[in-house]
This record gives C-alpha cells, sequence and structure tokens, in this order.
C-alpha cells in the first residue's frame, strides 16, 4: 500500500517525503528520487507487514467470499496490490498509479510472486478522470488519496464503480512515522521529537492527517466505520534499520534550515554507514506510530 503505500515513513514525503514526492495516485514522482522512495516502500511493506495483514483481514471480511476484480489505487511498488492478491485467490486486481517506473517494479514483483496473471498495472493520474476500471467488488486506497485535488471526486467516482455492496477501504496516517529512541546515546535527547515538529512546520500543499468520514457521506456512501491501527511491531524486524534510514535520508535534505547545527550532526552520524552509531548498526529501533482506516460500502 505504499504500505503503498506511509507507503509509511511516508506521511512525511510531500513536504518532506511528499508521500511520494508527488504522489502515488497524483502526479508523476521524481525520477531523482524515484528509486529511493521505491526503497521506502517496499521496506514500509517488510516491517509493517503485520499492520498490512490486519488490515486486508478487515477489509476481506467486510467484503465477503465472492471478490473477483480489486483496483489498488495509488498502488507504489504493490505491497499493498501484492497482499490483497494473496487474499483473494480469485480475483483480479488493477494497480494504478501516475508513476509508470513505479509500476514496471510491481509488475515484476507480481510476476516474481506467481501473481503476475492476476496482477494488471494502469498509469493514470486519478486528477485527470476516473480511469476505465469496469465493475469492483474492492477499491483500496492506502496512504494516496490526501495527494489527489479532487479526493472527494475520486470516492464519488469509487462509489460508482463498486458493485451494490462492495467496498472502499482508505488508509490514512494518524502520526508520524517514529524510529528512533529518545536517548541515542550521542546526546541530543528527543531528536526525532524536534524532527517532526520541523516536518510539520512547513508547508504543505496537502492535509497531513485528513479526517475522511465527512467526505465519504457526502459521497454517497452508506456504511462508513472507521478504525484505527497501531504500527509497532512485536519486535524489532532486521529490516528495521534499513527502513528508518531510506526515511531519514529522504528527510535530511528537507531540514537543514530548520533543525540546529548539533541535531544535524546527530543525524549525519545516524546516517553513516561506517559510524558505529549508524542505523544499520544499532539494536534500539522500534517502528511506532498509527494509521487511521476507513471502510465505506455502497449500498
Amino acid at each position: 500500500m505504499t504500505t503503498g503505500h506511509d507507503h509509511a515513513a511516508h506521511r512525511h514525503e510531500h513536504h518532506h517525503h511528499g508521500d511520494h514526492a508527488g504522489g502515488p495516485a497524483g502526479h508523476q514522482h521524481d525520477e531523482v528520487d524515484e528509486a529511493g522512495l521505491a526503497e521506502l516502500l517496499d521496506l514500509d511493506g517488510v516491517v509493517l507487514h503485520g499492520y498490512l495483514d490486519a488490515v486486508v483481514s478487515w477489509v476481506a471480511d467486510a467484503a465477503g467470499p465472492d471478490v473477483r476484480r480489486v483496483a489498488d489505487l495509488g498502488a507504489g511498488t504493490g505491497t499493498g496490490t501484492l497482499a490483497l492478491a494473496r487474499r483473494f485467490p480469485d480475483a483480479s486486481v488493477v494497480a494504478v498509479d501516475a508513476s509508470a517506473g513505479m509500476l514496471t517494479r510491481l509488475a515484476d514483483a507480481a510476476a516474481a510472486a506467481g501473481a503476475g496473471d492476476r496482477v494488471r498495472t494502469l498509469t493514470a493520474d486519478l486528477d485527470a478522470g476516473w480511469p476505465d476500471l469496469g465493475e469492483l467488488d474492492v477499491v483500496w486506497a492506502a496512504l494516496s488519496l490526501h495527494h489527489v485535488a479532487g479526493a472527494e471526486q475520486v470516492m464519488v467516482r469509487a462509489r460508482e464503480a463498486l458493485r451494490p455492496g462492495g467496498v472502499l477501504a482508505v488508509t490514512e496516517m494518524a502520526t508520524p512515522t517514529r524510529y528512533l529512541p529518545d536517548d541515542l546515546g550521542v546526546g541530543r535527547p528527543g531528536l526525532e521529537l524536534r524532527l517532526h515538529a520541523a516536518l510539520d512546520a512547513q508547508p504543505a500543499p496537502f492535509d497531513r492527517y485528513p479526517d475522511w468520514d465527512d467526505a465519504l457521506t457526502r459521497a454517497g456512501f452508506t456504511e462508513v466505520e472507521r478504525r484505527t491501527f497501531e504500527l509497532t511491531p512485536p519486535r524489532p524486524d532486521p529490516a528495521t534499520g534499513r527502513y528508518a534510514r531510506a526515511y531519514l535520508s529522504r528527510v535530511r535534505p528537507r531540514v537543514p534550515d530548520d533543525l540546529d547545527a548539533d541535531d544535524l550532526a546527530v543525524l549525519d552520524l545516524l546516517l553513516d554507514d561506517a559510524s558505529p552509531h549508524s542505523l544499520l548498526r544499532r539494536g534500539d529501533l522500534q517502528v511506532g506510530g498509527r494509521r487511521t482506516g476507513w471502510l465505506a460500502r455502497r449500498g
């Protein structure tokens, strides 16, 4: 989903990480940093697989057993797409994203997972109009709708595309994703809190923590359920250091004027793979945060 897609770490990327440096469902990704974003999205799916499984299970319980056509809006590298394909083995899944490069990665991953015959990719900008997706049983939009200038219109079109009883599943960040302990052992305790405050103070062309309750009702959905998901895995994943580095290395160029020199020096130390304090060498990292999910049913 860009777990599509925080994706995750994903919350501070349009102004910090831009969520998708342009938006998985909206404008084209920046080609210069698309590889770094793709790494971040893939690691989001690896480290937060428990969260992803919980959201997919919630959607599957609501959708019922007869799911045949699924759309993933703002699919990114496809962690959500492939999770949906696994959970609905009789369904075809169309992955929609503005980035052809992301979708090429997604198609390769689907083929490697043995789902290439059921996963189709479609390059489209949702602000340019609704793509021809046919009738759908499930529409999935993970960390993507806040990128779309006409998000409410997309909700309306999603409802129209759903069969009666079909469901739209939306997820967004509820809090910033955390990685660092408060005391890093190198001075500057509370660095991550100051980093988040600096990022949140920067202007952004979207709502950082959107609330879609009223918008989904206005779009015509008759049942809207909201749920909060905790991101904290039960134990650190071996990939946690790479996940933290992928996020913080994307954030670092965005904050040189917002943090003091001592904070920047510690951040650089964490990002230095040769340092004994490197994120790749630490055993005290713990991912945390919350995401909000909405399930909306077409009557």
